[in-house]
């Protein structure tokens, strides 16, 4: 058990939240949830052990493992990939030399009768009794299971860290924190360049092998998945409820009703008690009422009501002008780097209006056939965009290409054409940019604020053919939604890559699956092949356990 005792964090005189304190149980599975900074990243970081609070402290058992996995981290290069996952086990390692160092002095020893021998006879005796409870752990077959569960093949093995993006390398740090069997594991938006194959592996491992888990994440239909409990952050404070997420979300409205209620009902009593004073004040024969009712109103809590955060991002895309019947066809698409091959002999034909996945494994190609429709690359075959097709491409590193010293406004004007440009601020206020923060500069934007800033850009030209590249990385729950309603509204054509399924679901009617160097068209719906291919997956996860 891990008790969270009174935690409280100030900033230069700004609390963010004080009294925190809640218990995590050892199967509990808990979403942390609040909206952006109210504290959840903060708190979580406390438990890891990597910031202090200003105040309370976290207490848990002695030998308790707890396991961190941030937003953002890198591995080392100096590593194969193997390498780096074997560090799971470095304590155990450690564990080895040590008894190995021992031995060989106690081998030079001849102080038999010695305090100082009989100390290292009784150290090396304990280490022995812990290793060898461990040894018939098979070290490397457990690393190969986890390596290969979370979508690396056996040829990576031996490949270094360097060689791999930012996203493979998190897996690599999941991967060892799995290995190390926690007591706890702290996840911090996982999910985010996870493709679906890896995320189910993720969802199957962490509800039926892993112990405690404390996981922020702003995929609903993962969270939805793993977790039987919800502690919100909200106004400094906490509440726990025993539910998942979708319940949680029903609960709160509730309470916030409940809140409306007594607080109406308070203010009410407020102004009776001062209407009694105002009127009698002065009237010697109800000083003692008046001076009553005073004391009790000085020393009356109000009730407070929970803040909801009602910024809300406001999207629709522009009319869609008339395109040909095909905007995009490939025929017979081939790709490779040097003896790697992405894909071979790739056919597809995208109908004027249709909205299509593109789903498979990181690495499989899904963003390579973008770069070959947007003709970024070199490809063989042909691929073309079909008549009057006008294309707006969101990139799945789009945020990050953005200039981090230009300010909001500028960034917009920069590409601005025309009568928009006298639109600016409208339109960036329909993106939750307004006030002084049209005049932040890029650089210290949060995740989420610089992908709805690329999205302002590629709003500033109707478009007829829209190609999104995992649009959703670093945007909140309410803001995926109305993206998600404004692509169901899109009159155009739509290409999809997203590995979040709840976003997924009812926003395409075809399947292009990307798997094996080879891309299978599916004439189903992105719901029917999301269905099946959990059952197909997790299959093959019982056949590999």
């Amino acid at each position: 058990m891990i008790s969270v005792d009174n935690i409280a964090v100030e900033f230069s005189g700004d609390t963010l939240f004080s009294d925190v304190s809640f218990v995590i149980n050892e199967q509990d599975k808990i979403a942390l949830m609040g909206k952006n900074g109210a504290g959840k990243s903060t708190l979580m970081k406390i438990i890891a052990g990597i910031q202090n609070p200003t105040r309370g402290n976290i207490r848990f058992p002695k030998d308790a493992v707890i396991a961190y996995l941030p937003q953002h981290l890198l591995t080392e290069d100096n590593c194969t990939v193997f390498e780096e996952a074997s560090k799971a086990f470095s304590h155990i390692f450690s564990m080895r030399d040590e008894m190995e160092e021992i031995n060989n002095a106690l081998e030079t020893r001849t102080d038999y009768e010695s305090e100082e021998y009989m100390k290292l006879i009784q150290k090396v005796s304990d280490l022995g009794e812990k290793y060898y409870a461990l040894e018939d752990i098979n070290y490397e077959a457990e690393v190969e299971k986890a390596l290969t569960g979370l979508g690396f093949k056996r040829d990576d093995f031996r490949r270094p860290t360097s060689e791999f993006s930012g996203g493979w390398r998190m897996r690599i740090e999941l991967v060892k924190i799995l290995l190390q069997k926690p007591d706890l594991i702290l996840l911090d938006e996982p999910t985010n360049h996870v493709d679906i194959e890896s995320v189910l592996w993720l969802e199957d491992f962490l509800v039926n092998k892993a112990k405690a888990v404390l996981v922020i994440s702003h995929d609903r239909a993962f969270i939805d998945n793993i977790t039987n409990r919800t502690v919100e952050v909200t106004m400094g404070r906490i509440y726990d409820y025993k539910a998942n997420y979708s319940h949680y979300l029903q609960l709160r409205e509730d309470r916030r009703s409940h809140q409306i209620k007594a607080y109406q009902e308070q203010q009410k009593f407020i102004a009776d008690n001062q209407a009694f004073i105002d009127r009698f004040k002065g009237t010697y024969s109800k000083t003692n009422q008046v001076s009553s009712r005073e004391k009790m109103l000085e020393k009356l809590k109000i009730i407070e009501i929970d803040e909801v955060d009602n910024s809300s991002l406001r999207l629709r895309f522009p009319p869609a002008p008339r395109s040909g019947d095909y905007p995009v066809t490939a025929i017979e698409l081939s790709k490779s780097y040097e003896d790697h091959i992405v894909f071979n002999n790739a056919n597809l034909s995208i109908a004027r209006g249709e909205k299509v996945s593109f789903v498979g494994r990181n690495g499989e190609g899904k963003s390579t056939m973008i770069k070959a429709i947007m003709g970024q690359i070199d490809f063989e075959g042909t691929c073309t965009l079909g008549h009057n097709a006008k294309v707006g491409y969101f990139a799945q590193n789009q945020a990050s290409l953005l200039d981090p010293e230009l300010t909001v406004f500028q960034t917009v004007d920069e590409v601005a054409k025309g009568d928009i440009r006298t639109q600016i601020k409208n339109v960036l206020g329909r993106f939750m940019f307004s006030g002084d923060a049209i005049d932040k500069k890029v650089g210290v934007l949060s995740g989420g604020e610089k992908t709805r800033l690329a999205m302002v850009k590629l709003l500033l030209e109707p478009v007829n053919v829209l190609i999104l590249d995992e649009p959703t990385n670093h945007l909140d729950l309410k803001s995926k939604d109305v993206l998600k309603d404004a692509l169901l509204e899109f009159d155009g054509t739509l290409i999809l890559v997203s590995h979040d399924r709840d976003f997924l679901q009812g926003l395409s009617n075809k399947v292009f699956e990307f798997k094996e160097k080879r891309v299978i068209e599916h004439f189903e719906t992105i719901d029917a092949f999301l269905v099946r291919n959990r059952i197909e997956s997790l299959k093959e996860m019982d056949l590999k356990g």
